[in-house]
């Protein structure tokens, strides 16, 4: 049986790490829409990858589990790419925590199930984690370890606590690498890793949305203010996605990379500092 690397979120980050890590393997492209997914295989099988297509709605565990079966039905599952997620400008509080919270939290379940040893999974978070003030111990453990299936019911996730779409994006992107870092230590047992990448702003159509949205002059002013200058591309992404799920990235798990530019430290320690 083939090996396969799955794909959640067929957009231009999800094909960047795929296209470093997929070559003589089957990759599977699963999206929410199935139009995304067969224009990525499309670009993809032009390239000369061996592909199919999914669709899948990351917040239905009935459907993450029918795309693990799929999955499985193709092959051995030796890496998992989970790249789907909805933007503040996007989306409400409530959709944000189910796709981006919950939804990551059951991909990395449900792929922790069944990925092969010497397997690995990347998680596409994003710098709006670091953004967050501190979470308290308590916190930081609610986040990682409580029941997938019980996460959304979290005191610190109900609508009177997370009112904002950006804070629902932000406790998002924090709660994925925290879970991340709890998951790694179940896909060990397993032989396998998992780790979350944090980037900041890379030019894709999300990030277009964002540029021409009502948040679009901050992050103008975030690209100027970074040390970088300057935003990033998909294949940079990509470079850090191929180390962390290759075998120059074997002794790394549980880990968080934050590439943004140097927009974070800015933020914490430069120009970008709120007043």
């Amino acid at each position: 049986m083939p090996d396969v690397i799955v794909v959640i979120g067929a957009g231009s980050i999800g094909q960047a790490i795929a296209r470093r890590v997929g070559v003589g393997k089957h990759v599977l492209l699963a999206d929410l829409r199935p139009e995304n997914a067969d224009a990525a295989a499309r670009i993809l099988s032009d390239a000369g990858f061996e592909v199919s297509t999914a669709t899948v709605n990351v917040s239905s565990r009935e459907q993450v589990h029918a795309l693990v079966q799929t999955a499985t039905a193709l092959g051995n599952i030796v890496g998992v790419i989970h790249a789907a997620g909805v933007s503040p400008t996007q989306a409400s509080p409530a959709t944000i925590l189910a796709v981006d919270l919950y939804g990551t939290a059951l991909v990395l379940e449900e792929f922790g199930n069944v990925i092969a040893r010497g397997g690995s999974g990347v998680v596409i978070a994003s710098m709006s984690g670091h953004r967050l003030p501190p979470l308290t111990a308590e916190q930081n453990a609610a986040l990682a370890t409580t029941p997938t299936d019980e996460l959304l019911a979290l005191p610190m996730l109900q609508p009177n606590q997370v009112t904002e779409s950006l804070h629902a994006y932000q406790i998002s992107k924090r709660a994925n690498a925290l879970r991340v870092m709890a998951e790694a230590v179940r896909w060990g047992k397993r032989g396998a890793r998992v780790n979350t990448i944090s980037p900041g702003i890379i030019f894709t159509p999300l990030a277009r949305d964002e540029l021409t949205g009502p948040r679009g002059a901050g992050y103008r002013r975030m690209i100027e203010l970074s040390p970088a200058g300057r935003g990033g591309t998909p294949d940079e992404v990509g470079a850090v996605g191929a180390l962390l799920m290759g075998p120059d990235g074997a002794f790394i798990t549980g880990s968080d990379i934050l590439m943004d530019g140097g927009v974070s430290a800015a933020y914490w320690y430069g120009e970008l500092a709120p007043k």
